[in-house]
């Protein structure tokens, strides 16, 4: 397990193994997230991005959220003119 210390203003070093494990440079931004009583601190690297790829494709013959919140709004406003 590796640790560091918070620094008085707020700064935490990442261990120079962590850093080269996962591609942190000058300028990687860092996501914070909470999962219950755990902070899970996420590098936001190419590669991390890259892993979204095809995540979300829409498949054939589905809609997509654009198009089904459009035609909520339409059917919405068309009930309300009635």
């Amino acid at each position: 397990m590796n640790s560091a210390y918070v620094t008085s203003k707020g700064q935490l070093v990442v261990p120079s193994r962590i850093r080269r494990l996962f591609g942190i440079k000058p300028g990687t931004r860092i996501n914070f997230v909470e999962e219950g009583d755990r902070i899970i601190f996420q590098p936001v690297t190419r590669e991390y991005i890259r892993s979204f790829r095809g995540r979300f494709k829409q498949k054939s013959g589905e809609k997509s959220v654009v198009q089904e919140h459009l035609e909520e709004r339409r059917a919405e406003r068309d009930k309300e003119n009635r």
